[in-house]
């Protein structure tokens, strides 16, 4: 069981940083910035974002110890295309893809699949300001709605 939430938190984290930068969005949010999720759920749960991809980009999330997991690193380097690309966990393939597309500046969808097989999708949308993210996402047939804030 634990390792079923700990895969949907892993899509959705990879999902919702991810879905905030591409040309200008990347002006908006900035290169580097840091957001953290705001629900008891997520609790340390932080995401940072870095250029790549030629033009893409790297999503960071630092996902805390708890239920007796170990604190660890989750990576997504994305052209924020649709393309599918591997989600990195502490650096070695974790048998997840996802298909990020940004629809415009503030509206990003995700595929998400595990082993091949459709796990979630998602849809966010970031807010006027820039400052706060809010994504609906299903997977493993449960809905979820998330809020991350900019640091």
């Amino acid at each position: 069981m634990r390792f079923a939430a700990t895969k949907r938190s892993i899509a959705s984290l990879a999902f919702l940083v991810l879905v905030g930068w591409v040309s200008q969005a990347q002006a908006q949010f900035g290169v580097g910035t840091a957001w953290v999720r705001t629900d008891a759920a997520a609790k340390g749960l932080t995401m940072s974002v870095e250029a790549c991809c030629n033009g893409g980009l790297r999503l960071i999330y630092q996902i805390a110890a708890a239920g007796g997991q170990p604190a660890t690193t989750m990576t997504v380097d994305s052209p924020m295309d649709g393309k599918e690309v591997p989600v990195m966990v502490a650096g070695k393939p974790s048998g997840q893809t996802m298909a990020i597309t940004r629809v415009d500046d503030r509206h990003y969808t995700s595929v998400s699949k595990a082993n091949g097989q459709l796990f979630g999708t998602s849809s966010a949308t970031v807010s006027a300001d820039g400052k706060s993210m809010t994504v609906e996402s299903v997977t493993l047939g449960t809905k979820t709605i998330e809020t991350w804030v900019r640091k």
